[in-house]
Order: C-alpha cells, then structure tokens, then sequence
C-alpha cells in the first residue's frame, strides 16, 4: 500500500452492501484517513467494513454496534492512544472480538505486549499484503465464528443448569415443609408430665391414648423437635435464596443493591443456632464500623455468612467464653478509595499452619466425621472473586480465627 498524505481524523464508516449487510463487521482503526479509505474498499467485496481513525472514535463505534463487530484490526502508531491501548480498552466490555494489530514498526517488544496483554490472534505487518491480508482475515472470521457457536452453546447449557437447579431448589421446599409440619404437629400435642389426657372432641367418649418419650433429661425432647424446626426453616431460606439466584442468572436481570449490615440481621434472625445448653447465639456479636452497599448478589452473600458463621460456632464448641465477632468496616484502598471488608473474628482452637494454608486451595477438612467435605471456603472464595473482591484467612493454634472478606472499593 502507497503511503499517503495525513489527512483530518475523522471517524468514517464504509459498508459492503446486499447480502453482506447482515454479516458480522470487521472494524479497521488507523489513524491515517486514506489507509481507511484503502482497506473498505479493498475488501468491502467480501467483508462488511467499518473505519475509524482514533481509538476513541473506535470505542464509539464498538459501544454502539457492540456484537455486530467481529473483528477488531488496529493501527499501532496514533497519536494520544496507540494500537495497544485500544486492545487493552476492549478487554471487558467487548470480549468477543478477534484482534489483529497492524504495524510498521515490528519491535519485539511491542508484539509480545500484544499477544500477551492485548490477545491478540495475528500481528499484519504494514504495508499490507492483500492477499495475505485476507487470508489472515478469512481464518479470523472463521475464529470469531466457531467462538460465537461455542459461546451460543455454553450460555445454554448454563441456562439448562440454572433452569435444573432452580426447579431442584424449588421442589426441595415441599419435603422441608413437611418435616416443618410434623414437628409442629408433634409439638402441639406435647404434655407436660401430670397434664390430663385431653378429650377428643369426635368422639367424647372414646379412650385416649398417649405416646410416651424417654428424656435423659427434662425438655430434651422438646429441645430436639425445636432444633429440627430451626433447622427446617433455615435450610428452606438457604433454598429460597437458591432460587432467588437461579433466577436472577439470566441475562438482562438488574442486581438490587445490597446494605451489608441488612444481610447480617437477617443472618442472626433465621441462622439456626443451637439454644439448649450451648445457646450458640448468645456467643455472636455485631459490630458495624462503616455500613456499605454492595451491588446485588443478596443471595450469594447470604450463603457466604451463612458458611463462615456455621464454620466459627463448629470452632467454638468445647472452648471457654467462646466468642464470634462479626465486624463491618473500611480501610484505605487503591487510588484513595476506601476497600469494605466483613471480618469474622472467634476465639476458637485455630487452625494449623499446613492447613491453613491449603484451605481456600484445596477441600480440606477436619470435620468428615460430621458431613464436612471441605467444600464451604473454596464456594466463598469463588462468590468473592466473582464480585471482584477476595477473601483472607489469619489464625495461630490456641488463638482463634479471623476471616476477612474484601469488597470493590
């Protein structure tokens, strides 16, 4: 390709017509006018084309023809912002594009920082050769495509999950509400020692009859039938929350904002604390430093609490005072943004070092002989990196145990 005089930068747009009018776009960005001009109409026989002579007239265009652009073929050398910087800039919001960079200026350098940093699939070495050059483009078009399909069938695999899942979730609350029903009923039919047999009021004159339970020692069976009904109405919350965010995994649904210290209430009101001798909730306490908003994702959250609570109350048993402090607050963070955190600080026995170590890593447990399989910490651990935070373990043998949880300034 000649060069060519500089002309004005100016964000232009050149489409094939016909039948490539529905076909994905190829968007090239020089900063050079007439090498714009030169590539639309070079290959506008076989692609639909779109220019720009700016990264930020680029970004324009891509915000507003999002998946419609295919592919992404960017000068390296411009002015203010150059090839690289764009590259890096599509990363979020326009992962399904296949990036090329063009360049006259093959440094070493610049290319590794391409392929690693900015992904992308081949370097076009200026000036371009147009048969090369198409060829490249053919088998980019035929990335984008196989990609697009591979995508297409992962989103419906993981809608059929979240459909089987939420109707899983969904059907699982009418044996919970049974085992609720029973235990209610046998409760509501409890007499204290010496109580009368009460008179069946279908047939006056019938004989009662009782039931009786051996107690160890008194209410222990009343005790028993409360922990099973707590245990009913939590493990239906934690089903309600499942089916809460089964459903707002679709595409296109808004996450609610979430204040920090409304899901810790709600955890301290419907977690299922033993009451009997242990009362467990007596030894958690709240202490809110600095409330803050989280966006959406109440549910999620809600589980995360809910492991680290059940975690500490395991820790706590058989230790004097035992203590768990949930504490909200933030501490300065990157660009002088304040970081929120949640700790969850107990007095337990602590945690050995080679474990500890493995914990957020690996399914480690040393509860297996009571169900435990290890899995709790890595499930909180992804919901955390999922929201862009992270999630920290401090402990010693003898002195306790402090999760933190870290947040998106």
């Amino acid at each position: 390709m000649p060069s060519t005089p500089s002309v004005h930068p100016v964000a232009g747009a050149a489409a094939s017509a016909g039948a490539l009018a529905d076909q994905p776009v190829i968007l090239f960005v020089d900063d050079e006018a007439q090498s714009c001009k030169w590539f639309a109409r070079t290959f506008a026989d076989e692609f639909n084309v779109l220019t720009a002579t700016s990264v930020d007239d680029a970004l324009a265009l891509l915000h507003e023809r999002g998946r419609t652009v295919a592919l992404l073929v960017t000068d390296y050398r411009m002015p203010q912002r150059n090839g690289l910087d764009l590259l890096l800039a599509v990363q979020h919001e326009h992962k399904h594009l296949v990036r090329l960079l063009a360049t006259a200026y093959a440094e070493k350098e610049v290319a590794i920082a391409a392929i690693n940093e900015g992904h992308v699939f081949r370097i076009l070495e200026k000036p371009l050769d147009l048969a090369q050059t198409r060829l490249i483009l053919r088998e980019a078009m035929t990335l984008y495509r196989a990609q697009t399909l591979e995508r297409a069938l992962q989103e419906n695999r993981m809608q059929s999950m979240r459909e089987t899942l939420g109707f899983l979730a969904h059907e699982l609350n009418t044996p919970l509400a049974t085992v609720r029903g029973f235990v209610e009923a046998i409760t509501g039919r409890y007499l204290a020692p010496g109580s009368p047999v009460p008179v069946n009021p279908v047939a006056p004159d019938a004989a009662g009859s009782m039931a009786c339970f051996s107690e160890r020692q008194p209410g222990e069976v009343m005790a028993a039938l409360a922990g099973a009904g707590r245990s009913a109405v939590y493990c239906q919350s934690l089903v309600s929350a499942f089916v809460r965010s089964a459903r707002d995994a679709f595409p296109g649904v808004i996450d609610q904002p979430v204040m920090v210290s409304s899901l810790v209430h709600a955890l301290l009101l419907e977690f299922p604390f033993e009451r009997d001798e242990h009362d467990e909730r007596s030894w958690v306490s709240c202490e809110v430093i600095s409330d803050f908003a989280l966006p959406g994702q109440r549910d999620l959250l809600y589980l995360v609490l809910s492991t680290l609570t059940k975690n500490a109350l395991q820790a706590l048993h058989g230790q004097p005072a035992p203590r768990l402090q949930i504490v909200l607050g933030r501490e300065p963070g990157p660009e002088g943004r304040a970081r929120p955190w949640i700790r969850f600080v107990d007095n337990g026995h602590g945690i050995a070092p080679d474990i500890l170590a493995r914990l957020l890593r690996e399914p480690v447990t040393t509860r297996a002989q009571s169900g435990g399989n290890g899995m709790g910490l890595m499930f909180c651990r992804r919901v955390l990196q999922s929201l862009g935070g992270s999630i920290e373990l401090n402990s010693e043998p003898g002195h306790g145990t402090t999760v933190s949880l870290y947040f998106k300034p």
